[in-house]
C-alpha cells in the first residue's frame, strides 16, 4: 500500500480513472456488437446508422486515451468493412 502522501493521491486516481474507463470501454464492446448484429441481419439503413454511432464512439474513446487510437483505427476499418460488405 501507498505510503507517501503523493502515492495516496495518485491511488485515489487511479480508482477513479478505472471505473471511468471501464465504463468507456464496455460502450465501445458493447456498440461493436450491435453493428454486428445489424450487419448479420443485413438491415441496410440500419446498420449504416449504427456504424455512425459506432465510429463516433469509438474516436472518442481513443481521445480520452482509453483505447490506443490505431486500436480505434482498426476496430472502426473493421466494422466499416464488415457494414458494406453485402451492398458491395
Amino acid at each position: 500500500m501507498a505510503n507517501h502522501k503523493s502515492a495516496l493521491k495518485r491511488a485515489r486516481q487511479n480508482v477513479v480513472r478505472r471505473a471511468r474507463n471501464k465504463t468507456v470501454k464496455t460502450r465501445v464492446k458493447n456498440v461493436v456488437k450491435e453493428v454486428r448484429l445489424a450487419a448479420a441481419e443485413s438491415a441496410g439503413d440500419a446498420t449504416q446508422e449504427k456504424l455512425r454511432e459506432a465510429k463516433s464512439i469509438i474516436d472518442k474513446a481513443a481521445t480520452k486515451g482509453v483505447i490506443h487510437k490505431r486500436t480505434a483505427a482498426r476496430k472502426i476499418s473493421r466494422l466499416s468493412r464488415m457494414a458494406n460488405a453485402p451492398a458491395a
